[in-house]
């Protein structure tokens, strides 16, 4: 594996799945004068699922209750 001009890196998939390290997930770096580690950074503020919904929030242009779509859901 080589690191191109840019300093990027391709982590391969299954290494990437093991980890947990999804599509936009912040890591850190440590390096101890020897070994370079990479994990998800710790204290992450926002997780994957929590940006979706804030992205997602107030782009709905039906005003439906939960009844009604509870409804739709059941084909009743």
């Amino acid at each position: 594996m080589r690191i191109t001009s840019k300093g990027q890196v391709t982590i391969p998939a299954d290494i990437r799945a093991k980890a947990g390290l999804l599509p936009d997930t912040e890591v850190e770096f440590h390096f101890d004068g020897t070994v370079v580690t990479l994990r998800a950074a710790q204290g992450r503020k926002e997780g994957r699922g929590a940006r979706l919904v804030r992205q997602l929030r107030g782009r709905g242009d039906v005003a439906l209750s939960t009844d009604a779509i509870m409804a739709l859901t059941r084909e009743d």
